[in-house]
């Protein structure tokens, strides 16, 4: 079974889409056409918390991802996150995101604990990825965290 990587990343652009591309590549994976997903983490798959993404394939291909956003073009802060929890079947990804970091991750592990209440799966490890950014009212920030399912692939 394939690494699924937990990545995250901040940027700041004079755009919302040009701040939000910044975020994906201090995560390196903004040359990827990215396909969200729900949150099932598949039985077998390794979870890897890494700073970057390594190369997941060329440019331009697919790469499924669960994905947590924030954008602001305000002065302030934003904060993305992204908690998952696994055992030896099937696991669980959450996401959330705001303005307070302490609240998107109160919201992870509320979410994960609703979806482990609606399952009949073992879990016996849980984690949460953030990503915070602080906006100083120059341009548009966006903090993003993101599970990358294994290795990109072919969109044509």
């Amino acid at each position: 079974m394939s690494t699924i990587y937990v990545v995250r990343g901040a940027g700041t652009a004079p755009t919302k889409m040009a701040s939000y591309d910044a975020a994906l590549a201090a995560a390196n994976v903004h040359n990827y056409n990215l396909v969200p997903v729900s949150s099932v983490i598949p039985a077998g798959a390794t979870v890897e918390a890494v700073d970057v993404a390594p190369d997941l394939g060329p440019a331009g291909n697919r790469l499924t991802v669960v994905e947590a956003r924030a954008t602001t073009g305000g002065v302030g802060t934003v904060s993305a996150g992204l908690g998952w929890t696994t055992g030896p079947g099937p696991g669980l990804f959450y996401e959330a995101s705001g303005e307070n970091p302490d609240a998107v991750r109160r919201a992870v592990k509320e979410g994960l604990d609703a979806g482990r209440g609606l399952r009949e799966w073992d879990f016996e490890d849980e984690r949460v990825s953030l990503a915070t950014a602080e906006n100083d009212g120059e341009g548009y920030t966006t903090a993003v965290a993101l599970a990358a399912y294994g290795r990109s692939e072919p969109i044509l």
